[in-house]
């Protein structure tokens, strides 16, 4: 399928991924384990942390246990915590476009979720601060499902809040993870990547693949009628 293939109907709703598509907080995601293992003397190959993108928690503690015990994975989640949220509180960039998309889907009164492997609370300060909560109806997250991404139970479960046949529904994601959620859940995805660009396996699921946000709002545009 062509990178730009043209959408094959108007979605009834558009859904999001967080960290790498809305926030550009992976690479200080990255920056905080990285400091975090160097601090405790944890020894990791380079480009381990780009294996995490996407995940949660507990798909990142299984990554993790294969180089390091139990004990000193607990301690370098509290140490990447305290890290991160130093970071997040001074504020967060927004990926380039991302307003721009979600204006034009407020303007056209198209329904939005978010779909994200953060927790809660977390991933609600996140919106919050960056200021894009209000443009939201639904904030779906890795607290309210068993299985995170990439199991297509929190796109199924945003369809749900927001009454939408799954196959009805864009999604929106960044990384390898996120897409499979996406496509497994029968979905129609784009994928924007950031930090993790697609192999040739992941290309083989068929969907959209461009290079902003704002070829994905250009993708939309011909498909909305006049505001």
């Amino acid at each position: 399928m062509s990178a730009f293939a043209a959408l094959p109907f108007l979605p009834d709703a558009v859904i999001f991924d967080m960290d790498g598509l809305m926030i550009d907080s992976e690479r200080v995601s990255i920056a905080c384990w990285s400091q975090a293992a160097q601090e405790l003397a944890l020894p990791f190959p380079e480009g381990f942390w780009l294996r995490m993108v996407g995940l949660g928690d507990r798909d990142c503690e299984c990554l993790l246990l294969q180089t390091v015990n139990a004990e000193q994975v607990a301690a370098l989640f509290a140490r990447c915590h305290d890290l991160y949220e130093a970071r997040t509180q001074q504020g967060l960039p927004l990926r380039p476009g991302i307003l721009e998309i979600l204006q034009l889907l407020h303007d056209h009164r198209v329904p939005r979720a978010v779909a994200t492997s953060t927790r809660q609370p977390r991933a609600s300060r996140k919106l919050a601060a960056a200021g894009l909560l209000p443009f939201f109806e639904v904030v779906v997250t890795s607290s309210d499902v068993s299985r995170p991404k990439p199991a297509p139970d929190i796109y199924l479960l945003a369809a749900q809040k927001l009454g939408k046949d799954p196959a009805r529904c864009l999604a929106l994601e960044d990384s390898p993870a996120g897409i499979r959620a996406a496509v497994g859940a029968g979905m129609t995805a784009i994928q924007v990547p950031d930090l993790v660009h697609p192999d040739e396996e992941l290309r083989a699921l068929g969907h959209r693949i461009v290079g902003s946000l704002l070829d994905a709002r250009a993708l939309l545009m011909p498909l909305l009628p006049p505001p």
